[in-house]
């Protein structure tokens, strides 16, 4: 017996009590929010569960304590405190009280995330496959081919990369028309639109626009920034009507093009106007790019978080997620929404107070869901072509990227009764 008890003892040390969690903290203590992320999603993968407290510190995680977690979470410079039971507990009470605007959110299955993205090199960088590299969370590549021949059917989750649905090559023509770049992606795509049975590129986005809108209305979660927020909704409510002015498709526009537009086909944007000028950087009057010099170099610009109830509306809140409410704008092709061209049943989920801006929105289709966030790259503030990509070791703590990967997560959550 007495051989026994130093093993003993050395057991009751390394192996934590029953019921000890692991508190993942999302507040200004965290210091690395983007990998904290990760953490909870290479848990799903395991095949365990984590909650998220939504509102509690910042919308924290609640982990099993595990060794591999907290191995990872020393490696990745991740934040974490290990709670006995009845500190925990403590937690739970504390964000489960009726008058608190806080919930508990079970996290339950990783999502299965798709990027669609061209394969070939493009004069720009991507915000959210950045996140993804950088917060360590899986993901495949894919594009026009895969879209067509029924592959979105693997996925969960789905994220426009920089796009232009509308068959324009991203309005660059005044600015980048003689440039390698340009020409040898033009010749991509129409080569790519023949192989796949179009006629025009134009066309073929259109088909590619339709076949994600059924991946929604079929369960599926969509995500897009910048100008594949506009331009995607564009093509759904210019079906059937060309848009795209003759030097990009070899013929004219469809005359009396704009008064044929059909809104009802459109996810989050109404009554808007084309902008069919193939020499104007700029696809409509949706996107609000600010051009006074207030904005040049960004010093202003702020946008605000909308707070959302978290027993009564767990998604927006999910979606808002984090550790600042006041959080840093940035431009982009398509920087933010006219307001007044937004749907009425589009959750609105932050906007430029004082400014008819709408950033980031949030709506419903089908049995699936989609989410519009403006602008490029939220670590620098007028992202350019030829531009190098951010580096995010540098920006741990950035709330606009926080925004994107709570888009990753709330997929996962168990669905709840509705609240009556």
């Amino acid at each position: 017996m007495r051989r026994l008890l130093p093993l003993l003892l050395l057991l009751l040390v390394a192996t934590p009590a029953w019921g000890q969690k692991l508190l993942v903290p999302m507040d200004l203590r965290q210091t690395n929010h983007l990998k904290a992320y990760g953490i909870a999603f290479m848990n799903l993968e395991h095949g365990l569960t984590v909650d998220w407290l939504l509102n509690y510190r910042g919308g924290s995680f609640m982990l099993d304590y595990t060794d591999e977690s907290v191995r990872e979470m020393r490696i990745r410079n991740v934040t974490f405190e290990a709670l006995s039971g009845s500190q925990a507990a403590a937690v739970y009470a504390q964000v489960n009280a009726e008058d608190a605007n806080m919930d508990v959110v079970k996290l339950e299955k990783a999502p299965k995330i798709a990027v669609y993205t061209p394969p070939d090199k493009r004069p720009w960088d991507d915000a959210v496959t950045m996140a993804l590299t950088y917060a360590e969370v899986p993901y495949d590549k894919i594009y026009d081919e895969e879209v067509l021949t029924g592959k979105l059917r693997d996925y969960d989750w789905l994220h426009l990369h920089h796009e232009d649905f509308t068959g324009q090559y991203g309005k660059f023509y005044a600015s980048y028309r003689n440039a390698s770049w340009y020409q040898q992606q033009q010749l991509s795509a129409e080569a790519l639109a023949r192989k796949l049975g179009f006629r025009k590129v134009s066309e073929e986005k259109k088909a590619v626009a339709r076949t994600i809108k059924s991946f929604v209305m079929n369960g599926g979660f969509l995500f897009a920034m910048c100008s594949a927020t506009d331009s995607y909704d564009i093509a759904l409510a210019s079906e059937g009507l060309d848009i795209a002015a003759e030097v990009f498709d070899g013929d004219p526009i469809d005359p009396g093009a704009q008064n044929r537009l059909d809104f009802t086909r459109s996810l989050a944007f109404q009554n808007f106007s084309l902008e069919m000028n193939p020499l104007v950087y700029e696809f409509s009057d949706i996107d609000v790019t600010p051009q006074d010099a207030v904005f040049a170099d960004g010093e202003n610009d702020y946008f605000s978080l909308f707070e959302f109830s978290a027993k009564w509306d767990p998604v927006p809140t999910m979606l808002t997620q984090n550790h600042v409410a006041t959080v840093h704008g940035f431009m982009g092709q398509t920087t933010a929404f006219k307001k007044s061209m937004v749907k009425p049943s589009v959750v609105i989920l932050a906007e430029n107070v004082g400014r008819d801006e709408v950033k980031y929105l949030h709506g419903n289709l089908g049995r699936g869901t989609f989410t519009f966030y403006g602008g490029h790259d939220p670590e620098d503030y007028q992202h350019l072509v030829n531009d190098p990509p951010t580096d995010l070791a540098l920006h741990p703590n950035s709330p606009g990227y926080r925004l994107i990967l709570n888009n990753i997560l709330f997929p996962a959550a168990k669905k709840k009764k509705q609240k009556t």
